[in-house]
Formats: C-alpha cells, sequence, structure tokens
C-alpha cells in the first residue's frame, strides 16, 4: 500500500497493555552482547536476575516482545481515512529517541500507544521517512518511558508529502574524543537480538538480505543503538543506569555480525555526544549520538 498524506498523521493503534519480566530484560542485555564474560560481574548484574539492572535502551522493545507493532495496527477515526503501510522489505531504522520519565524497573505492566507524529517525501526514488511517537503509562496514567523513532522507507518515497521539516540531528563536538570504547559483535548477535522482537527476516536469512540489497544478513539497527547505550554505561556512568534521562542517535551504516564497534564519546556536563564507527570497513555507523543524563 502508498502512504496516503495527509492521512497517516492520524494514525495511532489503540492503547494497549503489556508486561514484561526479568526474561526480556536479560534477553535484552544478552542481545547487545552483555554478560559475554561470565566473570564479569559489572554485567552479570543486567543478565542475572539477582539484583538485575535494566539497560535504558531495552525500552525499545520491552513493549513488544511478541510482536512489534506496525503500520498494520494503527487505525484512525476520521471518516474516509486511507490507512498507509510501508514497503517491509526497503524498511530501515533511521534514528531512534528513548526518553525515561523514571528508571525503568525490571519488571512491570504499562500500557503503549504509538502514533505517527511526521511523514517526509524525499522523492520518488530517495524514499520516505516516517515518524512515529509511543508512549509509555502505568495505571495512574503517569508517563514512564516516550519513544521517538523515525523508519527510513526506501520504496515509499513519491507520496506528495513535505520534503523539509524534520527535527535537527544532535551536532557532536569538533574536537578529539575524550574516550574510546571498542565493543565486538558475535557472527551469531543478529539471531539472538531478533528473539526479544523484531524477526525481520533481513537479520537472519541470506536471501531476505539481497533482496534488500545487502550481501548478508546486518545486525538490527536497534541492537547497535543498544551497544552505544552499553557504551555510555561503561564508560560514563560505571554500569549504572539510574543516571541516563534520555539516547538518542540516528543510524547511519548497517554493522554486519561480527564486526568491531568503536564508540567514540565527548562529555559535556550532564551531555554525552557519541558516534560509532568500524574500523575495519571505515564506515560511521552511528551519528548524531546524544545521551543526556538526569540532573
Amino acid at each position: 500500500m502508498p502512504i496516503f498524506y495527509p492521512d497517516i498523521l492520524d494514525q495511532q493503534t489503540p492503547p494497549r497493555a503489556f508486561t514484561y519480566g526479568d526474561k526480556d530484560v536479560m534477553l535484552y542485555a544478552l542481545g547487545i552482547g552483555l554478560g559475554r564474560d561470565p566473570l564479569d560481574e559489572r554485567e552479570l548484574n543486567f543478565v542475572y536476575e539477582k539484583a538485575l539492572k535494566v539497560v535504558p535502551t531495552a525500552a525499545t522493545v520491552l513493549a513488544s516482545a511478541s510482536r512489534p507493532p506496525t503500520m498494520a495496527d494503527q487505525t484512525a477515526s476520521t471518516p474516509g481515512h486511507r490507512r498507509s503501510e510501508l514497503n517491509i522489505l526497503m524498511l530501515v531504522h533511521g534514528e531512534q529517541k528513548i526518553e525515561l520519565h523514571r528508571p525503568l524497573p525490571s519488571a512491570g505492566t504499562f500500557t503503549a500507544q504509538t502514533r505517527t507524529v511526521g511523514a517526509f517525501d524525499k522523492g520518488k526514488d530517495k524514499g520516505a521517512v516516517i515518524v512515529n511517537e509511543t508512549v509509555w503509562t502505568d495505571a495512574a496514567g503517569e508517563r514512564v518511558a516516550t519513544l521517538t523513532g523515525s523508519l527510513f522507507a526506501r520504496g515509499d518515497g513519491g507520496f506528495g508529502g513535505p520534503s523539509e521539516g524534520q527535527p535537527q540531528p544532535h551536532v557532536v563536538p569538533t574536537r578529539k574524543p575524550d574516550l574510546s570504547v571498542e565493543i565486538e559483535t558475535r557472527e551469531n548477535q543478529a539471531l539472538l537480538y531478533r528473539l526479544t522482537g523484531d524477526r525481520t527476516p533481513l537479520h537472519a536469512e541470506p536471501d531476505s538480505a539481497r533482496r534488500s540489497g545487502f550481501p548478508r544478513p546486518i545486525l538490527h539497527g536497534l541492537c547497535t543503538y543498544g551497544i552505544t547505550c552499553r557504551a555510555v554505561l561503561q564508560a560514563i556512568t560505571s554500569y549504572d543506569p539510574d543516571p541516563i534521562l534520555s539516547h538518542q542517535a540516528r543510524m547511519s551504516a548497517p554493522v554486519f555480525p561480527g564486526d568491531t564497534i568503536t564508540v567514540d564519546l565527548w562529555r559535556d556536563g550532564r551531555e554525552i555526544s557519541f558516534e560509532a564507527r568500524v574500523a575495519a570497513r571505515g564506515v560511521t555507523v552511528i551519528k548524531n549520538g546524544l545521551t543526556v543524563l538526569r540532573g
């Protein structure tokens, strides 16, 4: 189905209750590579239920462990509304931000609702950018987390929407990084990470990857995003997730399972800027990264 503008801005999912537990929290941590050394007690706290800690970016999967919501789940109350859907084979994650209004517990029941808040047309042969917002609330209706993500729909351009007006990305400092962290990914990391919810064949099936324009399956963009949060935990907060208020970044190039990711970090007070690169291939895979710590 094509994108219908401005109808797409009226699309949202119904409020949906969800529950997660310690198994979901630990699986996410394993999916971004924590616990590789089982004798490292700092990382063990994220993958073992005794004194369990939650990686802040786990918020990207905990509400959809059974099945990530898609645009097919979105509805609108406006009469005559034309529902938009995207070509899933040509879809990649563009940007992601999580804001935690309070630190996440290791288990809980909340309500999530997703709505489309932006649609930008890059041109018929250049694709489209779709921006969605998901809000978690607790039983009292208080906000727990706000997630804002953009999808680059490579096969859905030319729908007649605006080409400008997207939020400007964070600009990282031009000075030499204050810190750099190297994190190895495993050859089977995409196969493990997909168990957190996103089972798109692109990340597992060689033929699907080739049909999507990649030589082999790629790591989920949200996995790479989670790895950058892991780098902040390791280098900045001494593995304490509670100081992290928000974490945002733009996925700029794919990571192949087995790549070593170097995360460069700049600290300016409560703001931690970051970018990530795969030095062996000479590519920057995460740009415009920003973590904000609680005051």
